[in-house]
This record gives C-alpha cells, structure tokens and sequence, in this order.
C-alpha cells in the first residue's frame, strides 16, 4: 500500500479516536475535574467497545456504535460544554498521548510483519472481526467455530476502530499497540498526578525499564536480540514478559491489549479511593459504572486479568466503606460501591452465556522458582520497597520472621517477597502505593505457592500462570514502586526544582532520542520495515501467496477456505491468518488448548484436509462436509501435499505467480 495511504489511515484512525474521546471528556468534567480529559481516552475506547459488541450480537453494523457518541457530542455543542480556553489547558495529556502513540508507530513502523510468534494469530482474529463482526466471532482456525473459546474483546475493539476508521486489517494491525500504549500512558500519567505533586512522569518509567535479567544476558554475553529475549524467559519454564519487551516484540495479544484497562481501572480506583467523599452521588455513579464496565471487560479482554482485579476493586471499596463507617456515614452512601462487582457481570452477560472454555483448577507449586531468576524478574521493586523501608526493618527486625516458614517449606522466591509485604501490611497509615506494593506482592507470592491447571503439560505446568500474572504484577508494583521514589525525591532538600526551561529542554532530547532508539537496535529480525503494511513483505518473500492474498481479502460474503494444515508457529494457516476467512483448521495446537478434543476433530480434520487435496474423488465431498467454498492451492500446499485435484466440481477463479484459487463450481 502506497505511503500516502498510510499516512492517510493514521489520520483517519486518530481522527475517529479523537472524536470518541472528546464526545465524551465533557460528561466527566463535573465529577472528574481535571482528570476527565486523560480519563476519556480509556473510558471512551471501553464505551465504543460495548456499543459495537451487542451491535454484533444483534447482527446490526457496527458503525450504529458512533450514533451514541454522535448524539452526545451534539448535546455538548449545544450546551456550549467545549471552550476553547479550557481545550488548551488539556494540551499537556493529547501530547502524551501522541508522544507514545508515534514512538510505538515508530516502532512498528521499523518492524512491522506479521510473521512469527503470535502475530498470524493476533491478525487472524483481528481481520476475521472487521471481515465479519458478528458475535461471537468467526473462528477463522476452525471453520464452523467461533471465538466463544478465547478472550477475543481486544480484537474486536481494534477491529470496529479498523471499520468505522476504513483502515485495513493488515494496517490496523500496526496502528492497535500504538493506540494502546498511548492511552495507557495518558492514563499512567494521570495516576501520577493524582498520587504525586512533583515527578509524576516516574510512573511511566514501566513502560522503558527492563528486568534486571537483561542486564545480566548482556554482561554474561549475550547479544541484544537474544537478551531481550532470554529475559522473558528467566524464570525456568515460564514467561516472564514486561511491557518494554512485550511493545518492542509487537505481539497484539490480549495482555498487551488488556493494559489500558488495567491502568484504567487503577486510576478509577485511586480516584474513588481518594475523593469519595466530596463526590455527588451522581459523580459517584458515573465513577463506579465506569469500573464496572472496566472490570467487567476484563475477562473479555484477557480473562486472567479478572482474576486478580476483582479481589483488589472489592478491596479498595472495602476500604473506603470501612473509612465511611468510622466517620459515622449510613449504608446509603456505599450503594454505588457494592454494585460494581454485580453491575460488572451484568453489562456482557450474554458474554458468559456463551462461553465454552473451562479451566481445570487451582494446584499447588511443588517447583518453585529459583529465587536468583526470581529477583531478576522482580529485583527493581524488591530493592526499591526494601531501601524505603530500612526504617521500618530498623524499628521492628522481628517482622522478618515472617519468612521462615516460607523457607522452610522450600518458597525462597516467596520469602523475598514476604518481607516488604509485611512491612507494607503492618504500616499505621496506608498511602494508596502502600496497598499497590500490597497487591502486587501479594501476586507474586501466590503465583509461587498457587498455579492454574491447563493443557501445557507437566513441564511447562507454571508457564501461563506465570505470564499472565506477572504482566499486571508488573504493572501495580510500577506505578507502586515509583510512585513512592517520586515522594521521596520531592521531600524538602532532596531533589531542587528545576526551571522550567531546562525541564522542557530536557524532556525535549530524552523524547528524541527515544524516537532515535528503534532505528538503532535491529528490531526488524530481517523480515524487513519502513512500512505500515503488515503484510508487505510478502511481495518479496511469498509472491505468490501476496498475489493470492490480495484476491481474497477482497470476496465478501461467507466463505471457507481449505488451505495446508502444519504445526504452529510456522507459515501454515498463512491464509487464513491474513485474510480471516475461516480454514477448516488452522494452528492445531491452539484450537486444541481452546476446545480440547471431545469430537476428534485433531485427528479427522487434518485428514480431511489431506485427503481433499490428494483424493480428487473425495475432494468436493469433504470440502461440502465442512462447508468449504474455496480451495487454495499455493507453494506450501504442493510442499506438503501430492496435490491432485478432480477434473469437475471446482472451478479455477484466480491463478498467479504459481497460486491457484478454486471454487466448488456451481
């Protein structure tokens, strides 16, 4: 796609982000105050999101999901609700968030394939949504499916911005992270605002810090690709990923999505925590109802961030009824409290109805982690919390005990944590970092002793637990741990304040130097960039799948595909994955950790596939069975199979640079 396309398709997606977000800003304003503007940016995506769903489950368009933000931002306009002067004071949150939304593009940018790791599934669901957004989604791994199986929400938020917005699947894929980490920064932001008078900009350092295992692949010797790398995997068969690393690999997977609702839901819960007591009782629940509906979009959106979220929002809320009781306040003003829990299921019931997963429940860690890994992954925030509490270690060493019987029982890893944790606990006052560095503490510590069961076998027993816990445990004890270091430095003494001039100068090189970054490391693994074009490289590497693709991704209607059926990870299910018309059977083993294997189909629909593309008198026939209407038959179909196909039944709709496209004739 020309440059000029690109450019215009940025425009066309911020322009629809913009609209969202201002629509909204002035419905905050009255209970928000200065932070409805930044607040907006979540909020607004997390509105667009369930408008458009239930337009899907009621099979109408999608674009019926602007009507509401239409209306909204006309009543805005005729009350006068948008001043000029007060627009401008907003102007320092818009710049952060397209300071990090063009450093992620940026990034994306230089490498910008959808080709390895988890990128042919992200796009698959991402191009089956806007091909086909109904819900649930198409399965386009397992035709006949749907994504009733998976967490699917982020694909589909990013997929209607993709319609609404007229921009690609191949394009929006690149544009999604940037749009998430924008707006999780604008948000990382104002929680830093809300929790500090001066250094509020600390809390974003959780997006540019690596774990201290990098440092240590890169001093035993490591190259830069293999450490980055080497240090989501420090922990023995396990994924230890942090945002830096998860943003600079550019998987669009659901707990890299799930991060702008995990800060979100933060900053409503700090704000609650924080003013609930001068908030109007329609400010409270217009609060509440926007927790609810983050909580609630949760396990939409990367199911095992609901785990750890709805004990810690009934924890904050028990704190500030508990708060209300001891100052005498009745029942009546802790409604809006209570409801979120129930008021967060209620908004996508149809969600729960629908869902076909199970998990196989909760066990315990008979191989804890080596507490050397342990504190490379965690070590920033174990030394932080520890030296900003020598004082308290100090006055009452006994607390320390606290780890033996962690020790003693063989959770080292555990022990580390425990000791910060009851410091933290056993505080007189507890400042809102306090209860952050609680819970995340608390995770990583139930994350040792405690694993979810699942299909990935006993060696890598831990690996899911591990990765999806310690993205969120990542995210609390950053804002936690840096919130704390910014209170520190602004105590009188410490750290002067510096002109205004110099802090913008400064901020103005460290900002350029960080767009400067993506061009510097070889962040392309030789695929090849400077595009927006997810699939552009295909015209130098698979012409012939390029050309083929193309012809597809322009049929509407439904249809199925046959295409090769291979391991994962690999160029299989390449079609499906770039076109999101539903294959017989995509990647085997995901589909296997999604529906199990009750109806056989691990075995019969590879056989199926095979035997269609060998057996010419079975060919019309199976595909009939599964309701295929085309077949594709390219490089890896004649690599991997005898290709022979019948005479009559199918007829040739596209050939080109060795790919061929049939359709069951008739």
């Amino acid at each position: 796609m020309t440059p000029e396309f690109q450019v215009l398709s940025v425009a066309s997606w911020l322009l629809v982000i913009t609209f969202l977000q201002l629509a909204l800003y002035p419905s905050l304003k009255k209970c928000m105050r200065q932070y409805a503007f930044p607040a907006s940016f979540a909020a607004s995506l997390l509105i667009f999101t369930i408008l458009t769903w239930y337009c899907g489950l009621a099979r109408l368009p999608v674009q019926f999901g602007l009507v509401p933000f239409t209306l909204l931002l006309a009543y805005h306009i005729y009350r006068h609700d948008y001043a000029w002067d007060e627009l401008k004071k907003e102007w320092r949150w818009e710049l952060i968030f397209l300071i990090f939304f063009f450093l992620m593009l940026t990034v994306r940018f230089v490498n910008p394939t959808i080709s390895y790791a988890e990128k042919f599934m992200d796009h698959a669901f991402l191009a089956s949504v806007m091909r086909n957004p109904v819900v649930p989604p198409l399965d386009p791994w397992f035709a006949g499916g749907t994504m009733d199986v998976y967490y699917y929400l982020g694909y589909w938020v990013f997929g209607c911005l993709g319609i609404v917005s007229g921009v690609p699947s191949n394009i929006a894929f690149n544009l999604s992270l940037p749009t998430v980490l924008g707006v999780a920064a604008v948000t990382v932001y104002a929680i830093g605002t809300l929790l500090l008078d001066r250094f509020r900009w600390l809390p974003l350092l959780l997006f540019f810090i690596p774990n201290p295992s990098l440092f240590y692949q890169l001093i035993t010797g490591s190259s830069i690709s293999s450490a980055l790398w080497n240090s989501t995997r420090t922990i023995t068969n396990t994924i230890n990923e942090y945002p830096l690393f998860s943003f600079t690999w550019g998987d669009l997977h659901a707990h890299v999505i799930s991060i702008f609702n995990q800060v979100l839901l933060i900053f409503l819960l700090i704000y609650l925590y924080k003013y609930w007591e001068s908030l109007e009782s329609r400010g409270r629940w217009l609060i509440c109802g926007l927790a609810a509906l983050s909580l609630g979009s949760m396990p939409l959106i990367n199911t095992w961030d609901v785990l750890i979220y709805a004990p810690i929002t009934v924890i904050v809320a028990a704190f500030i009824i508990l708060r209300g009781w001891k100052k005498g306040q009745g029942i009546s003003s802790w409604g809006q409290l209570i409801a979120i829990p129930p008021l967060s299921i209620i908004i996508y019931l149809p969600f729960y109805l629908m869902l076909k997963t199970s998990t196989g429940g909760i066990a315990l860690v008979r191989t804890p982690s080596d507490p050397f890994q342990f504190l490379l992954v965690n070590g920033w925030f174990i030394a932080i919390f520890l030296l900003l509490l020598v004082k308290e270690i100090r006055e009452r060493p006994y607390f320390l005990l606290v780890a033996v019987p962690f020790v003693f029982a063989g959770y080292i890893a555990a022990a580390i944590a425990a000791i910060p944790l009851i410091y933290f606990i056993a505080k007189k006052e507890h400042s809102f970092p306090d209860l952050l560095a609680i819970f995340g503490l608390a995770i990583l510590i139930l994350v040792e002793l405690f694993y979810l069961k699942d299909n990935m076998g006993d060696t890598y027993f831990r690996m899911n637990t591990v990765f999806k816990c310690y993205v969120p445990a990542w995210i609390i004890l950053g804002i936690s741990s840096f919130a704390m270091v910014g209170a520190w430095f602004a105590r009188p003494g410490r750290v002067p304040v510096m002109p205004a001039r110099k802090s913008a100068a400064f901020a103005v090189l460290i900002v350029g130097f960080l767009f400067i970054v993506p061009f510097l490391v070889p962040l392309d693994l030789n695929y090849g960039g400077r595009t927006l074009d997810g699939l552009a490289y295909l015209d130098s590497s698979h012409s012939g799948d390029a050309s083929g693709v193309a012809y597809l991704r322009n049929l509407t209607g439904d249809e199925r595909i046959v295409e090769a059926v291979g391991g994962d990870y690999t160029y299989y299910s390449r079609i499906s994955s770039f076109t999101g018309i539903p294959a017989i059977l995509g990647e085997p083993f995901h589909e296997y950790m999604w529906r199990g294997d009750t109806t056989s189909w691990y075995s019969t629909r590879p056989a199926g596939v095979k035997s269609i593309y060998e057996n010419p008198d079975q060919t019309v026939a199976l595909m009939k069975k599964y309701n295929a209407t085309l077949l594709y038959v390219g490089d890896v179909e004649r690599e991997t199979y005898n290709v022979s196909l019948p005479s009559t039944g199918l007829e040739q709709v596209y050939t080109g640079q060795g790919t061929d496209i049939y359709r069951i004739a008739g």
